[in-house]
C-alpha cells in the first residue's frame, strides 16, 4: 500500500516514519522546502527519543520519502492523511482549521483514482463533512471517501504509543474506506489493539473527549493539592488512595504547577468552543481552564511568598523548561507564566532544560541559559524543579548544596513544583523544602 502524509510536524512526522516501520510505502509532503531537504538529510526538526533512528532505517529501506510536491504525491497513494496544525483561533479558543481546509484543496486537485482522504490532525466535530465539500466543490468528479483517524501520541513516547496504542479509533462510512484503513492498521490487529469503527463525527469528538478528561485529572488533583497543603494532608497518599480504586485508577493524579504542550490547552479550548457553539456548554471542561491557569499563577505566588516581594539581588536556579520531560515542546508549558513573573520582580534565573533552551530562549530571553545542572544551581539562593527529567530523579543533593548560597539559617531552599523528592528526607538533609501539597 502507498500512502501520502501532508504535514511533517510532530503528528505526520511520526505517523508517517511509523507507517512506514509496518511495511507501507510513505510519502510525506510539505510546503516548507527547507524543512524537507533537512528531512531528506536526516535532520530531524524536532526531539523524540527513536524518531532519528527510525525515519533513517526507512529512508534508507526506500519506504519513506519527503517531498514538496503534493500532486506527485496524492496521485499514486490510496489513502492520504492531513496531519497539519490546528493552533488557536486568536481572539477565542476555537481551533484555526485554515491549514486543513487549504490541505483539502490540494488533495482534491490532485486525485486521479479512488482516495480515502483522512484527517489526522485533532479536529472539531464537523470538520470531516467540510472536507468532504471542500474536495466536491474543487474536484466534483472525484471518486474518494473522507475518513477521521485521531491521533493519540504523548510527546516523548509517541513511537511506543504508535506501535502499541491503547485503540484506534477510525470514523469512517464508506465500507472501501474502512476496509483500507483496517487493512493499514492490521499489524496492530494482530496484537489485539482494539480498534473502534464508528462515524466521523464520533471518532472527531473522541480525541477531544479524552485529552479534556485526562486535564479534568491533572486539574483535580491539583486542587486537592492545594488543599493538602492548608490542612496538613499529604497528597501523594491521597491520590494513591484515590488510585487504588480500579474505577479511577492512578494515572494523571499527579500534582504539579498544571499543564502544558500541544494538545491539553488547545484541545480543552477547542472542545469547550464547540460546545457553546451548539448551545451545550461543557462548564466542567471550562472551569479546568481557568483552574489550570490559575495553578500556573499560584507556583510563581508560592515562590515569591517565602522569597519576598523584591526579588532584586536574588539568583533562582531553573531545573528544566519544557512542558514535559523527553521533548523539547515549550507550548503552553508553566515555565511560560512562572519564570516571567519572576524576572519582573528583578530575579536573575539561570536555566537548565537537556533539550529545551534553544525554544525557550526564543521565548524568555532574559533568562541565563546554561549546560548543566551544577551551572544552574552554582550560587543560587534557591532551585526551582520545573519539568521531572530523569536526570533530575536522583541528583546528589550534597552538591547541589556546595553549589548554592545558604540562608542566613544555613538551610537551602528547594521548590520541587513535580514532587521529585521526599519532604522529610530533603529536611533532614539540610533543605527548607516547598513542593506540591505535601
Amino acid at each position: 500500500m502507498r500512502i501520502t502524509m501532508i504535514g511533517t510536524g510532530y503528528v505526520g512526522l511520526v505517523s508517517g516514519a511509523c507507517f512506514s516501520e509496518f511495511g507501507v510505502e510513505v510519502t510525506c509532503v510539505d510546503i516548507d522546502a527547507g524543512k524537507i531537504e533537512r528531512l531528506k538529510k536526516g535532520d530531524i526538526p524536532i526531539y523524540e527519543p527513536g524518531l532519528e533512528d527510525l525515519v533513517r532505517r526507512n529512508v534508507a529501506a526506500g519506504r519513506l520519502h519527503f517531498t514538496t510536491d503534493t500532486r506527485e504525491a496524492v496521485r499514486g497513494s490510496e489513502v492520504v492523511f492531513i496531519a497539519v496544525g490546528t493552533p488557536e483561533r486568536r481572539g477565542g479558543g476555537a481551533a484555526d482549521l485554515s491549514y486543513v481546509y487549504e490541505a483539502a484543496r490540494h488533495v482534491a486537485r490532485s486525485m486521479e483514482s479512488f482516495t480515502v482522504v483522512v484527517t489526522k490532525s485533532t479536529v472539531p466535530v464537523g470538520t470531516g463533512r467540510e472536507v468532504e465539500r471542500i474536495i466536491r466543490k474543487e474536484n466534483p468528479g472525484a471518486d474518494f471517501a473522507v475518513a477521521s483517524n485521531p491521533e493519540f501520541l504523548r510527546e516523548g513516547s509517541a513511537i511506543e504509543d504508535f506501535m502499541r496504542p491503547n485503540r484506534v479509533v477510525i470514523g469512517a462510512e464508506d465500507p472501501r474506506a474502512v476496509n483500507l484503513l483496517k487493512s493499514l492498521y492490521r499489524p496492530l490487529y494482530l496484537i489485539e489493539t482494539p480498534i473502534l469503527i464508528t462515524n466521523i463525527p464520533t471518532a472527531e469528538l473522541t480525541k477531544y473527549a479524552a485529552n479534556a478528561f485526562l486535564a479534568t485529572k491533572i486539574m483535580f488533583i491539583n486542587q486537592i493539592a492545594n488543599l493538602c497543603e492548608r490542612v496538613g494532608a499529604d497528597v501523594h497518599h491521597v491520590a494513591k488512595g484515590m488510585g487504588l480504586d480500579q474505577r479511577i485508577n492512578r494515572k494523571f493524579l499527579h500534582p504539579g504547577p498544571g499543564y502544558g504542550g500541544s494538545c491539553f490547552p488547545k484541545d480543552t479550548q477547542a472542545l469547550a468552543s464547540t460546545a457553546q457553539e451548539y448551545g451545550e456548554p461543557i462548564t466542567i471542561v471550562e472551569a479546568v481552564i481557568r483552574a489550570n491557569q490559575s495553578q500556573k499563577e499560584r507556583m510563581a505566588t508560592k515562590v515569591i511568598a517565602v522569597l519576598g516581594e523584591d526579588l532584586h539581588g536574588v539568583t533562582i536556579g531553573v531545573l528544566g523548561l519544557a512542558f514535559k520531560p523527553n521533548t523539547d515542546d515549550m507550548r503552553e508549558a508553566p515555565a511560560l507564566t512562572i519564570l516571567p513573573e519572576l524576572l519582573r520582580r528583578g530575579a536573575r534565573i539561570r536555566a537548565y532544560d537537556p533539550e529545551g533552551m534553544p525554544q525557550a530562549a526564543k521565548l524568555m530571553p532574559g533568562l541565563e541559559y546554561v549546560e548543566g545542572v551544577w551551572e544552574a544551581c552554582r550560587g543560587a539562593d534557591a532551585v526551582l524543579i520545573l519539568t521531572e527529567w530523569n536526570q533530575f530523579r536522583n541528583l546528589p543533593m550534597n552538591r547541589m548544596q556546595q553549589e548554592m548560597r545558604p540562608r542566613s539559617d544555613e538551610r537551602y531552599l528547594l521548590f520541587d513544583l513535580r514532587n521529585i523528592y521526599e519532604p522529610d528526607t530533603m529536611r533532614q538533609m539540610g533543605f527548607d523544602y516547598h513542593g506540591v501539597g505535601r
